[in-house]
């Protein structure tokens, strides 16, 4: 019985054993199929992903090394018509641009050239022309001071002080007379351009605080007049006031004395207290002399300047 019982356990041993090696064996061949199911797969799906990539590249029109990114149209190829080619057009090119050559990196075109041409001649012909090469004197002791456009006149009494002051900015008055017919215009018959501005009267008084002032003009019909004709005023008084001694500005609130309705002796007096102080006739016609040269030498100035201005000089 003991030597039965011996042989039957080394027997169910060597099955243990037996059956301990297949489990072992099985677990092996199981990792391995594994194993290579998952190279396998990696291998399929890398070579899918290299297989698809230049596809999607292509379908984008982008270049390998770019980030893949969504199809937007370019303004280029709006302009272009989306046709493909190595010629790119300005989008904001000027007609008939020329490069700079200044060096002041400005825009220059042909236009500019007729312009600056133009120009040139402007200025010669206006120059041609000028009376006065400098500006005339007032007589009866007016010192005149300039600040740009603005001119102003001023003159010393007994006790008083006049300043008369006036800009040539829109003092020319429209050419209004009929256009000659055809073949009859020459440089003979084309009016003489003459300023009118308006001016500003001014009288201080030393013991006053107050200055009286009178809003003076040319009107149109009084400029000129012919032989045998009523002297008449060449200026006339729109409005009269006070304002404070030496302000530039004046006070809406202080009343103003409009002369369309005014009384014709009270009128006369003011012109005549206007005379006694030098503002008369003779002044208002030296004043247009002065005021004609004056904007004539500030437009040949501007010509220069606008000429300047387009050669980039």
């Amino acid at each position: 019985m003991v030597g039965w019982s011996f042989g039957k356990r080394q027997q169910r041993s060597r099955l243990g054993n037996c059956r301990n090696q297949t489990t072992t064996m099985l677990k092996s061949i199981s990792r391995a199929v594994s194993i290579a199911s998952r190279l396998t797969n990696k291998t399929a799906t890398a070579s899918a992903t290299r297989t698809v990539e230049p596809l999607v590249r292509s379908a984008l029109c982008l270049p390998n090394s770019a980030p893949i990114r969504p199809y937007t149209r370019s303004i280029w190829m709006m302009c272009n018509n989306g046709a493909v080619s190595g010629y790119r057009p300005k989008l904001f090119s000027s007609k008939g641009a020329l490069p700079s050559s200044c060096g002041c990196g400005g825009l220059h075109t042909e236009g500019d050239k007729a312009f600056g041409e133009f120009l040139n001649d402007e200025i010669k012909e206006e120059k041609k022309i000028q009376k006065n090469k400098t500006l005339p004197k007032m007589s009866g002791g007016w010192e005149l001071e300039l600040n740009g456009t603005e001119a102003k006149l001023i003159k010393s009494l007994s006790g008083e002080k006049v300043t008369v002051t006036f800009n040539v900015n829109n003092s020319i008055p429209p050419n209004v007379e009929d256009e000659p017919e055809q073949g009859q215009k020459s440089a003979e018959n084309e009016p003489e351009i003459v300023s009118t501005p308006n001016f500003v009267v001014e009288v201080t008084k030393s013991s006053a605080k107050q200055a009286l002032v009178f809003d003076c003009h040319f009107p149109e019909d009084e400029v000129a007049h012919g032989e045998g004709e009523e002297e008449s005023d060449i200026f006339t008084i729109r409005e009269v006031s006070f304002q404070p001694a030496g302000d530039t500005d004046w006070k809406e609130t202080s009343y103003t004395l409009n002369t369309d309705s005014l009384d014709w002796a009270l009128y006369d007096h003011l012109m005549d207290f206007l005379a006694d102080r030098g503002v008369d006739n003779t002044f208002a016609d030296e004043l247009t002399e002065l005021s004609t040269a004056l904007e004539h030498k500030e437009y040949i100035t501007f010509l220069e300047e606008l000429d300047g201005f387009v050669k980039c000089n």
